[in-house]
């Protein structure tokens, strides 16, 4: 009885405190200069650059019961004054995302689900040429993710990239190349598996 009473004192109690003072902590510690629309907040999110972060209606990031949700953030830079981040309606984003974009922009579409420790960014961030690779501009090139796209936990998307719509991204895959709508996808490289059933 006593270990019954003690989890729902921890799970009413003591763990919405705990997460209300980590999101305010992270809030008073985001430099962003230009957010549009705001999310809710269920994990801390540290928000930073000098371009645009655009929420649209209904964004949620952070998911209670998963893992990484207690010691964790979700990080989303939009890096220089052109740099775009932009998350559609109803889009729910896991604990410890890491969302960067440098040059033309990353474009999350509506209804689209993504898992733990997702990466994304539309750069290099450094050359792959030795000579080159501490000059300031590294390649840049715009990142799409289509409405109603599933992804799975620890994916990350290098730029370039488009995901179609309602197409699924298997856990731990690195995706370097487009993918097309209605497919399931995995691995590393990430390749198509096989077509969803519509």
């Amino acid at each position: 009885m006593l270990k019954k009473i003690k989890r729902l004192v921890i799970r009413k109690l003591v763990s919405p405190l705990y997460s209300i003072s980590r999101v305010l902590k992270y809030r008073l510690l985001s430099t962003a200069l230009h957010v549009k629309g705001s999310a809710r907040y269920l994990t801390p999110a540290l928000l930073k650059g000098d371009g645009e972060i655009i929420f649209n209606q209904n964004v949620t990031i952070g998911v209670n019961d998963s893992p990484s949700f207690y010691n964790t953030y979700c990080y989303l830079e939009a890096r220089t004054p052109q740099s775009v981040i932009n998350i559609g309606s109803n889009v729910y984003i896991n604990n410890n995302a890491c969302i960067i974009s440098e040059g033309e922009g990353i474009y999350i579409g509506n209804d689209t689900l993504i898992g733990t420790n997702f990466t994304v960014s539309d750069t290099d961030f450094h050359h792959i040429n030795p000579l080159e690779r501490l000059l300031p501009s590294a390649p840049t090139k715009k990142v799409i993710i289509g409405k109603n796209v599933f992804i799975g936990f620890n994916v990350t998307v290098l730029k370039g990239v488009t995901i179609g719509d309602n197409s699924v991204i298997g856990s731990n895959s690195l995706v370097s190349k487009s993918i097309p709508a209605n497919v399931v996808a995995g691995g590393n490289p990430c390749k198509v598996i096989r077509e969803l059933i519509s």
